[in-house]
């Protein structure tokens, strides 16, 4: 019998559900996977709950993105909070997990942090037995992303994967995908009928002019900006599911309707990335992915404060985008582009060497090929792994109280678990007197239970108990 597959998403923008999307096609393709079902956990929720996660999110970035910035920096570092989840999001999401025990997985996929932690909970009260592996949708990690129990962690860059490491997570639960796109991006496109499709000139540079999620007025002002340009130019307008922007924006360029195209949600967007010379909008996981997949360099418009800021410093850095500060500048900006053709070139050179088109379809099959066991971080060395991402620290460079050690299962060479070396030193009582932790220690039923009667740490205990699970011997090893 196959795999149940069960991906997770939350309709937080479209990045999340898109990524979902994507991983669905490829999970359904293959062999050894029964069914797969894509849940989006807030049309779960309450509408209350529902418009907190969504609305009150894009109405905060419009009227006071500096505190997006600073809730984003708040929540940067990982088991900030003690919970998984606060009352609040248990409350909510009473019918998700009602879906998911009905569902019974035995694969979980998560595109979201939410998700993921209500996962990491399930599995913790023992109410679910699957896998969990956690798909991250920006280019830099945040420490809301992060719980216990996982299986694997799929990062974007290996900057990424460098810091997660160093700040106390073992490397061989940590994968480099990149960010799910859609197959469509490593195949060739047939750019004369793309053109042809929407009346457009093959020898004139083609601006491809994004309202993103947000849409509104940043559009508005970006395409005022370009009636000012000098340099020869055409541009498609995607408004997404905004009627009243698509209407404002066809009004405002009707004089010039030879060089514009308005559109509104589109299919076309693959399509239309692989032939474009520029995209102007925001750096939002997904939407990056997509242009470097499609070797397409980007024109950055204010950026949320947050996982875009950090999204546009990655592509700037590996000159693959530039980036408008001042909204009365967009135009000078793009004709400074468009008068160095040899720079956009390697812009989108940059672009394409950055580009992940196989994100998907590594993703997959490498979750269908994990090993069932989980990764458990005892409490205190959740508690070194958020001092560590403080204070910019290695964690196993700490005092002895603070510093991880990773638990690895002998027989696999799979790490299990990450424990605190003043945690271990209390193992001193119950293991024999010539112990170091560079050698194996074989842990048993009654080895957890002279520990427990002789008072030892009990957050270690259940980490132990966790790493044994259903055997009746389990050889660790320890990495300091």
């Amino acid at each position: 019998m196959g795999k149940r597959v069960m991906i997770l998403t939350a309709s937080v923008g479209s990045g999340h559900n898109i990524a979902a999307g994507v991983l669905e096609s490829y999970f359904g393709q293959a062999p050894d996977v029964e069914t797969v079902q894509v849940l989006d956990v807030l049309k779960l929720t309450s509408d209350l709950y529902r418009r907190l996660q969504d609305d009150a999110y894009f109405t905060m970035v419009s009227a006071a993105p500096w505190l997006v910035g600073m809730g984003y920096d708040l929540n940067d570092p990982p088991f900030r909070a003690p919970e998984l989840l606060s009352p609040w999001d248990q409350l909510n999401t009473i019918e998700v997990v009602r879906a998911i025990e009905a569902y019974q997985p035995d694969v979980v996929v998560s595109t979201h942090w939410l998700p993921a932690r209500l996962v990491s909970l399930l599995l913790t009260r023992r109410t679910l037995r699957a896998t969990l592996s956690v798909i991250t949708t920006d280019y830099d990690f945040q420490g809301l992303w992060l719980s216990t129990p996982f299986n694997r962690f799929f990062v974007a860059r290996d900057e990424t994967r460098a810091y997660m490491i160093d700040i106390g997570l073992p490397a061989d639960r940590i994968t480099v995908s990149g960010i799910p796109v859609k197959a469509v991006f490593s195949q060739a496109v047939e750019r004369d009928a793309v053109l042809a499709r929407y009346t457009l000139r093959p020898d004139v540079p083609l601006l491809l002019i994004s309202a993103g999620a947000a849409g509104g007025a940043y559009t508005r002002a970006i395409v005022a900006q370009t009636l000012r340009m000098r340099h020869e130019f055409q541009a498609v307008v995607v408004c997404g599911r905004n009627k009243q922007l698509k209407d404002e924006i066809t009004a405002l360029v009707a004089r010039h309707a030879d060089r514009y195209r308005v559109v509104g949600y589109t299919t076309d967007m693959p399509d239309l990335m692989r032939v474009a010379t520029l995209f102007i909008g925001k750096p939002g996981g997904l939407s990056s992915s997509e242009c470097m997949a499609a070797g397409l360099p980007m024109v950055l418009i204010n950026p949320i404060p947050g996982q875009e800021v950090r999204n546009s410093d990655f592509l700037l850095e590996e000159g693959a985008a530039v980036r408008c500060n001042y909204a009365t500048t967009v135009g000078y900006k793009l004709d400074w582009l468009l008068n160095d053709p040899d720079r956009v070139r390697r812009m989108a050179d940059s672009a394409r060497r950055l580009g992940r088109p196989d994100a998907a379809s590594l993703i997959a099959a490498t979750v269908l090929a994990e090993p069932p066991t989980p990764f458990w971080i005892s409490r205190a060395a959740q508690g070194a792994i958020r001092t560590a991402a403080e204070q910019g620290v290695l964690a196993h460079d700490t005092d002895a109280d603070r510093r991880i050690v990773t638990l690895s299962d002998a027989a696999t060479g799979l790490s299990v678990g990450l424990a605190t070396l003043a945690q271990l030193q209390t193992l001193a009582p119950v293991v024999p007197d010539d112990i170091v932790f560079d050698a194996a220690l074989s842990l048993t039923p009654t080895l957890l239970t002279m520990f427990k009667q002789r008072g030892g740490d009990p957050d270690l205990h259940m980490l132990l108990r966790h790493a044994l699970g259903n055997a009746e011997e389990v050889t660790l090893t320890f990495e300091v």
